[in-house]
């Protein structure tokens, strides 16, 4: 099978030379914009492109108001803080993640608590969730409790692995009748709907990347989403530095940071932005190539969960085991088609394995069979 593989892959992307996991595409005013920027000379955080960047993503994802950051992890950060995440606080959040969801709950002086993802979704699980609430839940004055650490639970923080909606419907409901905060790590999943509406739209607050290998790029950059109008001027005051507005003080009214994205980055992805409906018609189109040849090789690959309509951002392939996982990966690699595993799980990081967590079952059972393969958008 290892060998078919390949070949398909080659087949695909029509070359022989190495084969990127995901490498952008610019073939739109990507150009046309940055040299506007560049001729303008305003390449930093002021300029148009900011905020005709910021309007489109409201208009395209149905968001209300959309504040840019310098990348997705910035974005998550301000939108715990917003969310009412403090020092001493827990999150709860997946174990099957990229390592910035929990870096960011840590900026914010709290410890993230790990529960099991749904296999059909590869995000966190209502069940999961709501069975570790029951079990360690407690209702004080001030919140949720959680009986185990003693600490306040702030906010429960999803995430929609590979651009698979999580059961968001569910985790809303679980989460609203314990009165916790629901932010979306949507990082991945622009473009990416359940039952029609937008990931990153559901809760509180949600966050975008814009990082190199999304389906979109900025080079660095990301985007809070949030129906609330305080929130979004919070949010934007915040990653000015907390800069009062003035013709030419600098007086700040609280500790902010230097989170806003820069004109020269929106400025490609408003180009990128323009694109995207139709990589997302090219990425499900590859998706679906690749579950033709699954089919046809006795192999599984991961299909979008009931009600969604996913971005595809990285496919995904399922193995028997991880000794068949690591021979293809080896192999793959070897043979210039990049492929890579699971990211390691959260709790098995050195400085989140004290972290609080479920048993994990079905992490740990993904993690041993799951590959990414080649998934950049063919034009």
């Amino acid at each position: 099978m290892f060998d078919r593989f390949v070949d398909f892959v080659r087949e695909i992307y029509q070359t022989d030379t190495f084969i990127p996991l995901h490498e952008p595409r610019f073939a739109g005013n990507e150009k046309q914009y940055l040299l506007d920027v560049i001729d303008s000379t305003f390449v930093s955080s002021v300029g148009p492109y900011v905020s005709e960047f910021e309007t489109k993503i409201g208009e395209y994802t149905g968001a209300k108001h959309a504040v840019a950051t310098v990348n997705g992890t910035a974005a998550l950060h301000i939108a715990l803080l917003l969310a009412g995440v403090e020092p001493g606080d827990e999150v709860i959040t997946q174990a099957v993640t990229f390592v910035a969801t929990c870096n960011a709950i840590h900026y914010c002086g709290a410890e993230p608590v790990f529960v099991d993802i749904d296999a059909a979704t590869l995000g966190l699980s209502p069940t999961a969730l709501s069975n570790f609430l029951e079990c360690y839940g407690e209702r004080r004055d001030g919140g949720i409790y959680n009986k185990s650490s003693g600490k306040r639970i702030a906010a429960c923080l999803p995430m929609h692995t590979f651009g698979h909606p999580c059961e968001l419907t569910g985790l809303l409901k679980v989460c609203d009748g314990h009165g916790i905060p629901l932010v979306e790590d949507a990082a991945e999943a622009l473009g990416s709907r359940l039952n029609g509406q937008h990931c990153g739209t559901f809760g509180k607050l949600g966050v975008l990347s814009f990082n190199g290998n999304k389906i979109i790029t900025t080079g660095g950059g990301g985007m809070i989403l949030t129906d609330d109008e305080d929130l979004a001027r919070r949010a934007k005051h915040l990653t000015t530095t907390a800069k009062m507005p003035h013709a030419w003080k600098f007086a700040h009214d609280q500790i902010g940071y230097n989170y806003r994205m820069p004109n020269l980055n929106a400025a490609l992805g408003l180009a990128q932005l323009e694109q995207l409906p139709s990589f997302v018609e090219c990425k499900r189109a590859l998706a679906e190539r690749y579950r033709d040849w699954a089919q046809a090789n006795g192999a599984h690959i991961f299909a979008e969960p009931t009600s969604a309509q996913s971005n595809y951002w990285l496919n995904a392939l399922l193995l028997d085991d991880m000794q068949q996982r690591d021979a293809f990966l080896e192999y793959s690699n070897a043979q210039g088609v990049m492929t890579r595993p699971l990211w390691e799980l959260m709790p098995d990081l050195p400085m989140y394995q004290h972290c609080q967590r479920d048993s994990l079952a079905q992490s740990r059972y993904l993690a041993d069979r799951l590959v990414n393969v080649p998934s950049s958008v063919v034009l």
